[in-house]
């Protein structure tokens, strides 16, 4: 297991205090479930040391700055705006896909209401906008567009994801290209937010964009993995609830695409919800018919790319080798 990168806590530093300054701004009803999805309060209220997700967007964003040649205080505002999209997603995904846990806690609709997450989510995502725009400067604005850009890409990803449910064939090509728009789209802005509110050279902001892409697909493919054999201790979600949810995700999408005997058995145990199949056995079944192999491949081909956009001699070497410490700590990890 790689060890979980110095720049993750230096951006938390860097970057927490504006998001908390941004939260702060609500109002009393949106204050407490925000900061609680955040994981700074429990649900009284009460500060919780050290709370909060993983940080890769805002390490991106403090970075992406440091590759162009600035200080990596430019990239925090961008850090800061990127995670609130990130959290406004989260939030309103769990109540699509009725999750009741995330970070070992319960979710804000299951612990609020559903009411309650979508007007925090909505405020989230408005807050993103406000930031960035609180000056108006070129820089800003184009982060703000490239934001809305990346934003709209996420969300038309979410609803292909959602429209998989009602498709009779789902390819793992749909899969990659749904989550580039979920997940790459997103991650390719935090990963250049930091250049382009420093004016870096479109070739700099070019090169980080490319980086952020393929790493978003990779992200995606190990939290596909873990979405079936994560362990519950360790994600914060219960155990196999992509398939108890039925979720077309990439190792499913690469069994059904393979054919044979085990693509027609999950077919039928997908469209017809039988239930003699468990979470455990449908698992075993995916694992069999190389459906996580296949995806850790792809993980690891992203990996690859990613790697070679960071090695691009547009950008300062320190923070390069950072983006591939990253880069290498998000396929690696198990969270």
């Amino acid at each position: 297991m790689t060890a979980v990168p110095e720049v993750l806590g230096r951006a938390r530093q860097l970057v927490t205090p504006i998001l908390k300054t941004a939260v702060d701004s609500l109002t009393d009803e949106m204050r407490l479930p925000a900061a609680y999805h955040f994981g700074w309060m429990d649900r009284e209220g009460n500060p919780i040391p050290d709370g909060g997700g993983k940080g890769i967007r805002p390490a991106l964003a403090v970075l992406s700055a440091e590759a162009a040649g600035a200080a990596g205080e430019v990239g925090a505002l961008g850090g800061a705006a990127v995670e609130l999209i990130h959290n406004f997603s989260l939030v309103h995904d769990d109540i699509i896909d009725d999750d009741t846990e995330r970070r070992h806690q319960p979710t804000v609709w299951a612990a609020w209401s559903v009411g309650d997450a979508v007007i925090v989510g909505d405020a989230l995502h408005t807050l993103a906008f406000e930031l960035l725009l609180d000056e108006i400067t070129p820089e800003r604005v184009a982060a703000a567009q490239r934001l809305a850009r990346g934003t709209s890409a996420m969300i038309a990803g979410q609803s292909d994801d959602m429209s998989f449910d009602r498709r009779p064939r789902v390819t793992l090509a749909d899969c990659l290209e749904m989550e580039a728009r979920k997940t790459g789209a997103l991650l390719s802005f935090a990963a250049s937010v930091g250049a382009v509110l420093a004016g870096a050279p479109a070739a700099t902001v070019e090169v980080l964009e490319t980086y952020g892409h393929h790493l978003g697909i990779a992200f995606q493919a190990v939290d596909d993995v873990l979405g079936i054999w994560g362990d519950p201790s360790v994600t914060g979600k219960a155990a196999g609830n992509d398939l108890r949810e039925r979720k077309r995700s990439m190792p499913v999408a690469a069994v059904l695409e393979g054919g044979g005997e085990t693509a027609n058995q999950l077919a039928a145990a997908y469209t017809e919800r039988d239930t003699d199949f468990s979470v455990e056995k449908l698992a075993d079944m995916i694992a069999d018919a190389g459906g996580r192999s296949i995806t850790e491949q792809i993980a690891a081909d992203h990996l690859d790319l990613a790697l070679e956009a960071a090695s691009s001699d547009h950008l300062q070497k320190a923070a390069a080798a950072e983006l591939a410490t990253v880069a290498q700590f998000v396929v690696d990890r198990s969270f």
